[in-house]
């Protein structure tokens, strides 16, 4: 059934090309801005990546004014305030932020507290709090996973309080995403795997999610597509320049789907168990996914079996055996990755106790994301989907 009502809106603007980075002038001039704090983390530091950017930046005629480099894996309250501490100290007039979700969400959330000042939590939680546009942001993603260079979201974590916080606003776009492949092929075997699911579980949900629109949906179906057929490429040979460059551009279209369509509850239970366990997010999605579409497959049925036929995993007329071809297709692709030694499959393997899936269950029901699943969420039947998955 077409939607009645969809709106799509996409002002950043994307560059790909290999060893972009080197020369962004073009791309620059039209930033309006000319100092820049660069943001990323010490992980990338060991490989010189800042450095390489830095370079390609000065060259390009911007000033570098300071760089921050302590973004911890899961990004969290502290490193955003001191980030935008960083900023004003410099005085930023943008962010320029390389690394994966982490270090691109620490930037957005550092330019809320630069460009509005005010608490994080208490001023600008939730969605829709700001009112006006932020500094400029430039994102150039090192992984390709969570597609943050493109969508209005941002998840930080509250340590304290041990939960992912959410924010949401149209001025959290990045205003220029540089898709250089490049810069992934020092991406490790099972980074490459996590990140790849992290993308394909974002195409999925958005184009299960009742919000779907004919942009999401080509968006959702044309990353799914990539990300099945260069997954396994990249991290058996992650020199190959051509899966690792198909995989960074699903990873920015799967972004823009989600960003429009939302996630459901596969996102909520790896959101619960990453705020109470510390789950690497991407990891969580990967494990969680194949249980995710099993909860939604009874009212997705015609949403799963359309998605697995553009996909070319089920030619069955019938929709329910489509539906449960295109899951499996999932598992499968999860297994192989398995197999290669790059994913777990389990729960119990990444440190969640069993004796805390009750409080994941809870958990899950609490996140923004229940709101978009297709099917209500309910603790006690997501509990069951944590216990499978353990």
């Amino acid at each position: 059934m077409f939607p009645a009502f969809f709106e799509f809106h996409s002002p950043t603007k994307v560059v790909y090309g290999p060893g972009l980075v080197q020369d962004l002038s073009a791309e620059l001039s039209e930033v309006g801005v000319r100092r820049f704090l660069l943001v990323s983390d010490r992980g990338l530091e060991n490989v010189g990546l800042p450095a390489q950017v830095a370079a390609g930046l000065e060259a390009a005629g911007v000033e570098v004014a300071g760089v921050f480099l302590d973004v911890p894996e899961n990004s969290e309250l502290g490193a955003v305030r001191a980030c935008a501490q960083a900023a004003a100290a410099c005085g930023a007039e943008g962010f320029v932020a390389l690394g994966g979700g982490s270090v691109i969400d620490t930037a957005k959330c550092a330019n809320i507290l630069l460009s509005e000042g005010g608490d994080l939590v208490e001023d600008h939680s939730g969605s829709g709090t700001l009112s006006r546009p932020l500094r400029p942001l430039v994102a150039i993603p090192t992984t390709a996973g969570t597609g943050s260079e493109v969508t209005q979201a941002a998840v930080i974590l509250d340590a304290e309080n041990n939960a992912k916080l959410s924010f949401s606003d149209k001025f959290l776009l990045p205003t220029l995403a540089v898709l250089d492949p490049e810069l992934t092929l020092s991406l490790p075997p099972a980074m490459t795997a996590s990140t790849a699911m992290d993308a394909l579980t974002h195409a999925i949900e958005s184009y299960l999610s009742p919000q779907w629109s004919p942009w999401s949906e080509s968006l959702a179906m044309g990353a799914s597509r990539m990300i099945f057929a260069g997954v396994e490429k990249a991290v058996t040979d992650g020199a190959d320049l051509e899966a690792r460059g198909a995989l960074l551009v699903a990873s920015s279209m799967a972004g823009m789907a989600f960003s429009h369509a939302m996630v459901g509850c596969v996102h909520g239970m790896a959101h619960a168990v990453g705020g109470l366990f510390r789950v690497p997010h991407g990891c969580a999605n990967a494990i969680l996914l194949p249980y995710g579409l099993e909860y939604n497959e009874e009212v997705s049925r015609d949403r799963l079996a359309s998605l697995g036929r553009g996909l070319g995993v089920t030619d069955a007329a019938e929709d329910a055996i489509a539906a449960a071809e295109m899951v499996k297709s999932v598992r499968d692709l999860t297994g192989q990755l398995h197999a290669l030694g790059v994913l777990p499959l389990r729960l119990r393997d990444v440190g969640v106790p069993e004796a805390g899936l009750a409080d994941a269950a809870e958990a899950t029901v609490m996140d923004g994301t229940s709101f978009y699943n297709p099917r209500e969420v309910m603790a006690e039947e997501i509990l069951v989907c944590l216990r499978a998955a353990y």
